[in-house]
């Protein structure tokens, strides 16, 4: 018997992961919080506004009702931003049962106060409930078109990291397990508002060596916080760390990216924001970070320099100056 799985959210990275697994023949599911977004979906078979092109399975299920969502199937897929995490999760707590099982693909911290994901999971539904998270390299974009992926699926549970293993992974998408949720998380979270720092360099006109440089130097902010907060270094240095780290500050499919691209040119950032229409989750990961770095006492000067200039206004090519007059120091 086929397995089944439940995707909760329907822009365009729940909508690529529900089409990987309705493609592996898996009963699929998606849903969305907007009715008109889901009737257009039901009818088109098409994401239209997220995934254009790109054909939904006949076979996926597609519905309005978050409860008729929870009761499709046990394992249950989040995948709306970070700041909608904690509310989904407290709709479904009603129609969930000790059998039900949760998976996020969700990247940020919890903004009210800086937690990560796996923690307000806890809080809301207890420990008893298997979790897991996905992370890695992925522009949705790409996974929906079946072309080669890599990602990873972390959970406290072997078993369950397996499960969702095995309902994603083919021969374009590969799947590694990994018991390390939190170096996960922070990875996939971080990389984010390090990608807006990248982009704000490359708008500025500056080459592949500082690009080259921020990569190389944000790494080292994730690990430091990671390692601090629980992660363990080689998660950093794998597809949740560098890969994702790679991805989203070197590609323009990155809204992070974009952002950055646009604040270096001197564009206005809620301008920048509207014209790219889509959360630009690296704005509040930025804050949560430096507030992290902060109350832990850790060094992340990129981070830093990023909040300054999401939050503070600073002039972008003021904070990249920032950087480069830091004294000087050993590299390890």
């Amino acid at each position: 018997m086929n397995p089944s799985i439940s995707v909760l959210g329907a822009g365009s990275w729940g909508t690529a992961l529900a089409i990987q697994a309705a493609r592996n023949g898996c009963h699929t599911l998606l849903w969305g919080h907007n009715p008109e977004h889901m009737a257009a979906l039901s009818i088109d078979k098409e994401n239209a506004r997220y995934l254009p092109g790109l054909a939904l399975p006949e076979s996926m299920v597609i519905t309005e009702s978050l409860e008729d969502a929870v009761k499709f199937s046990s394992i249950i897929l989040i995948s709306v931003p970070s700041h909608a995490f904690r509310d989904t999760l407290e709709k479904i707590k009603p129609f969930i049962d000790s059998s039900t099982q949760i998976a996020w693909a969700t990247k940020g911290f919890n903004p009210a106060d800086g937690a990560l994901l796996n923690q307000v999971a806890e809080q809301v539904l207890s420990n008893s409930i298997n979790t897991a998270v996905l992370s890695g390299p992925t522009f949705a974009k790409e996974v929906a078109a079946g072309l080669p992926t890599a990602l990873t699926i972390a959970s406290a549970t072997p078993q369950f990291s397996e499960q969702i293993s095995t309902i994603l992974h083919n021969q374009c998408f590969r799947t590694y397990t990994s018991q390390d949720i939190i170096g996960v998380q922070i990875g996939g979270a971080v990389k984010n508002a390090l990608a807006i720092a990248a982009g704000i360099a490359d708008g500025l006109g500056f080459g592949a060596n500082t690009r080259s440089a921020l990569i190389t130097r944000g790494l080292q902010e994730i690990m430091r916080l990671g390692i601090t907060l629980g992660g363990q270094a080689d998660t950093f240095m794998g597809l949740a760390g560098l890969g994702d780290l790679i991805l989203t500050c070197t590609d323009n499919q990155s809204r992070n990216r974009r952002l950055g691209l646009a604040l270096g040119e001197g564009k206005d950032k809620e301008a920048a924001i509207k014209e790219i229409g889509q959360e630009v989750e690296g704005i509040s990961a930025a804050k949560e970070t430096y507030l992290l770095s902060v109350k832990h006492n850790i060094e992340m000067p990129i981070i830093e320099q990023t909040y300054n200039v999401l939050y503070k206004n600073l002039d972008p090519l003021i904070a990249v100056q920032n950087l480069l007059a830091r004294e000087q120091k050993a590299e390890s």
